[in-house]
């Protein structure tokens, strides 16, 4: 097998499109949007086009990003990232993935947590500036590669949320209940969009 067969290599980053599903089967490093069955890179590496065996009963190439370096983890839809808080908008706030599982990433990845991804009851009424504060550790979920290569995170159920938080003294702040988080140092209540921690709180959450 000769690996002159080995096409196109170009150097692409997580979000970038591919192609087509129905021109390309997505290798190591791509995967599928289903709202448009178009193909993305979900790392940073090279694009290679690897042509079907012959007799292959799909004869659609397969697409790879291979990695450039040794990379870490790398989010994808479904994983449970850590992420910090950068920003917080009117309706969305956006935050520096550190973490995907247990392992640290190497690259940097850009999430977004929209509005309507903060909670699962009363997303109308969401108040970002009550959910998530600059410099808190949040606990997410990956929807999906947005735009501008940012993955959409959402902490709509139970145990996502706000994990670590400081308060205005710099203290580490104290879960009260699903929506607040007290100072130790100074005994002020701030809002917060909080994590369940452990099995104890078994409730459902507004």
């Amino acid at each position: 097998m000769g690996m002159a067969e080995v096409g196109e290599k170009d150097l692409v980053t997580p979000g970038e499109v591919l192609g087509k599903a129905s021109e390309l089967i997505p290798g190591r490093g791509a995967y599928v949007a289903p709202h448009n069955n178009t193909v993305y890179a979900s790392l940073t590496g090279r694009r290679v086009i690897i042509p079907p065996s012959l007799g292959s009963p799909d004869q659609r190439p397969v697409v790879e990003v291979t990695g450039h370096k040794a990379h870490g983890a790398v989010p994808e839809p479904g994983s449970i990232v850590i992420a910090r808080v950068t920003k917080v908008m009117a309706r969305l706030a956006s935050a520096d993935i550190l973490c995907v599982g247990s392992k640290s990433v190497r690259e940097k990845f850009t999430g977004i947590i929209r509005q309507q991804d903060v909670r699962a009851t009363e997303i109308d009424k969401v108040d970002m500036h009550s959910s998530f504060r600059p410099g808190d550790i949040v606990k997410a979920v990956v929807l999906s590669l947005g735009d501008a290569r940012a993955y959409y995170l959402s902490t709509a159920k139970n145990e996502l949320g706000v994990v670590s938080a400081e308060s205005t003294a710099g203290a580490t702040m104290v879960p009260i209940s699903w929506t607040e988080m007290q100072c130790p140092l100074t005994g002020q209540i701030e809002q917060r969009k909080v994590a369940k921690i452990g099995p104890s709180q078994s409730s459902n959450q507004a």
